[in-house]
């Protein structure tokens, strides 16, 4: 299996205080990858670093084997959509109008038919097409966080970065928006997203990296991933696990 992204000696920090220190992880194409770790830990750092959002000195970004800092803005966008934890609406933009600025790096005067095209699949796909003709800014935060996640969509990339997007989504569109992410990567995408609850993780995931002061923290030789002690040293608070069909549930200790 071949590497969509892979990160080695990533160091990062703000105003001289060190978040990330020395990040190596590989994430498989065609997977869904899960991201988890503690509020703070770095991982919606680690996420913009790895869309070639933010500026780093040591360390290296791959994407699909190139460098994220020698990819010019218009051939990333092509590689890789990301989706951040917040966003604000500025101006009262339909929905349709919304999802279409995800084609932005690939119109160079006006959109097409393809363009808006893939903003229809888009819309489909997360059952907003009833939504299209509405201002953006009305939304509850929920159809918000689903009108996003349709813009990195239409903009068709090959890697798809999501920070949390389950938040503020019912159970209903949570379901379906995971289930629509195993689709993608049954059609050759690739997803990274960053989850807080490992049930989740473990029932849609097919890949797990625990993120832990900065560092990609792995269980000890011997020790897998869903054991309680390995879980409740990532979070820092008692964890058990009870199994679950061919799975495992994961609970306050």
């Amino acid at each position: 299996m071949t590497t969509a992204v892979q990160v080695e000696g990533l160091f990062f920090g703000y105003d001289q205080r060190p978040l990330l220190k020395g990040v190596n992880l590989e994430v498989p194409s065609g997977s869904l990858t899960v991201l988890l770790g503690k509020n703070g830990s770095g991982k919606s750092t680690l996420l913009r670093l790895m869309g070639g959002l933010l500026p780093f000195e040591k360390g290296r970004v791959s994407l699909l084997g190139k460098d994220v800092r020698r990819i010019s803005p218009s051939e990333r966008a092509g590689l890789v959509g990301f989706l951040p934890q917040f966003h604000h609406p500025v101006f009262p933009f339909t929905v349709e109008e919304v999802v279409l600025t995800g084609r932005a790096a690939q119109v160079f005067f006006l959109p097409g038919k393809k363009d808006r095209e893939k903003v229809r699949q888009a819309l489909e796909a997360l059952g907003l097409m009833d939504f299209r003709d509405r201002p953006y800014n009305e939304l509850s935060g929920g159809e918000r966080q689903l009108v996003m996640v349709a813009r990195v969509l239409a903009q068709d990339p090959r890697i798809i970065l999501l920070d949390e997007p389950l938040s503020h989504l019912d159970l209903a569109n949570q379901v379906r928006l995971l289930r629509l992410l195993k689709d993608l990567t049954a059609r050759g995408l690739t997803v990274l997203v960053v989850l807080h609850d490992p049930n989740t993780a473990v029932l849609y995931g097919d890949q797990m990296l625990f993120l832990k002061e900065g560092r990609i923290l792995s269980p000890e030789k011997g020790r897998g991933p869903w054991e309680a002690s390995f879980l409740s040293e990532v979070y820092d608070t008692p964890l058990i696990t009870l199994p679950f069909k061919d799975r495992c549930l994961v609970l306050p200790g």
